[in-house]
């Protein structure tokens, strides 16, 4: 799977001056991206297992329970080593449309969400983010 991030919030619109986003693993945050940077795109490993004739998503990347997993994307203030998270994007699995996941999990191709990072009040994307708002397709 990969979230190919664009527009991100412009760094010197921002309260705070070392923004970064990355993709939650668990509890730590990685593959951060700062803000400064003109795209983010994260490559993940997904597991997807049928379970009674439905798709079951997982890995160290997904959250939620099965029929509402998800993906974090976590926006943070990078200051030396430290992450200090101060807002989320949640990538809703069951917003995928199920014939592109079908087909990702049986043809092998690569699950591709495209979104922009910045909300239209020009701050970091945070909350559910939906269709439109992210776009699904397969590779």
């Amino acid at each position: 799977m990969r979230i190919e991030g664009r527009d991100l919030p412009a760094a010197d619109e921002l309260r705070l001056r070392n923004v970064h986003v990355g993709v939650q693993r668990k509890a730590e945050v990685i593959d951060r991206v700062p803000v400064s940077a003109p795209s983010a795109t994260w490559e993940l490993d997904v597991a997807v297992r049928e379970i009674d004739g439905l798709l079951d998503v997982g890995g160290p990347f997904v959250h939620g329970r099965p029929g509402a997993r998800f993906l974090y994307l976590s926006w943070g203030n990078v200051d030396g080593t430290t992450f200090e998270m101060f807002r989320r994007a949640k990538l809703m699995f069951g917003d995928i449309p199920t014939a592109l996941l079908r087909g990702a999990h049986e043809a092998g191709g690569v699950l591709v969400g495209e979104l922009g990072l910045t909300d239209e009040c020009g701050l970091p994307k945070c909350a559910r983010v939906r269709p439109p708002d992210i776009v699904w397709t397969l590779r």
